[in-house]
């Protein structure tokens, strides 16, 4: 009869959930098991890459060489090389200039084809053409468009009588500039235009219509309804835009390689040149490595720009 008595007073045991129990079956890591092959992937084809090429940068590393650790010596050469401080002017001056004007007829195109027109659907697959295009094949296109002897726009102006012999467009520093920068701008609209006109998708119509019945105009209906309700969106799109064309190879490289004169050569061309052409690893690491911190201000802008949606959803900014 004791045993009986001790045996209903006694208390279930439960084993406590190992660590390896909360992995299989807490949902909150559920998030994570579906973005480890994601993170996998990352790892091996970013971050293993990246932390390589900063590696080299330290080192003197050749083609068919293994380096030696040399510390900063690859950076202090390159604070005194005039070509790679053109090609940090040469980058900012195409990343600058190239981003503002795309983002200027991206928005216009935007507001454009969200307007109710004909054909609509059709213009707004057309838009994209250029962005489909494989870049080598942009680049070339324009680099025949651009030729100095077989140029399309040499020979119409000179057909008007505007000129009297051909302009030779990549023979020279400043129109070299200007044509790689027309090049990106072409390539780099449809990626903006259809973004944000996404983003429009989203915007209520009853919102204008309430502007509309207050007297709004239509410039008020973008400054205070269209625009803050973009601004999210527009620092997402903008971040890539930067990015893409901070880093951009196959158009310089295809169209001009750099030249003339390196005036229009990019950290990224040059640092391919350095390192696979010229066979100094290091170096072209270094330059390559030189890049980070541009790219991270550029992420920066953008986070700050996101936090923008506090004040979208009531939030302070503070």
């Amino acid at each position: 009869m004791a045993d009986v008595v001790v045996a209903s007073q006694a208390k279930p045991q439960f084993r406590e959930a190992s660590a390896w129990d909360q992995l299989k079956y807490n949902r909150n890591w559920l998030g994570f098991w579906f973005m480890l092959p994601a993170m996998a992937f990352l790892i091996f084809f970013l971050a293993y890459p990246l932390g390589l090429g900063i590696w080299l940068s330290f080192t003197d590393t050749r083609i068919g060489r293994v380096g030696q650790f040399i510390g900063i010596e690859n950076y202090q050469w390159l604070w005194d090389d005039a070509i790679f401080w053109l090609s940090v002017f040469n980058t900012l001056l195409y990343t600058i200039v190239a981003s503002a004007l795309k983002f200027a007829i991206g928005l216009y195109l935007a507001l454009l084809l969200n307007e109710n027109m004909p054909f609509k659907a059709m213009l707004r697959a057309m838009v994209l053409i250029p962005f489909i295009v494989p870049t080598v094949l942009s680049a070339l296109a324009f680099w025949w468009i651009f030729d100095s002897q077989f140029s399309i726009i040499s020979w119409s102006l000179k057909h008007l009588g505007l000129i009297s012999q051909n302009i030779n467009f990549l023979g020279d520093t400043t129109w070299a500039r200007i044509c790689v920068i027309f090049a990106n701008i072409w390539r780099g609209v449809p990626f903006v235009a259809i973004t944000l006109l996404a983003g429009l998708q989203t915007v209520s119509p009853s919102l204008y219509e309430a502007a509309t019945l207050d007297g709004a105009t239509r410039w008020q209906n973008f400054r205070y309804i269209t625009y803050p309700l973009l601004t999210p969106i527009i620092a997402v799109v903008m971040t890539f835009s930067v990015l893409f064309t901070f880093t951009d190879f196959q158009l310089i490289w295809a169209m001009t390689r750099g030249g003339p004169v390196n005036a229009t050569h990019l950290m990224a061309t040059l640092s391919y040149q350095r390192a696979i052409i010229a066979g100094q690893l290091g170096e072209g690491a270094a330059i390559s490595s030189a890049m980070i911190p541009f790219l991270l201000a550029a992420i920066m802008v953008s986070w700050f720009g996101l936090q923008r949606r506090k004040w979208q959803q009531g939030e302070s900014n503070d």
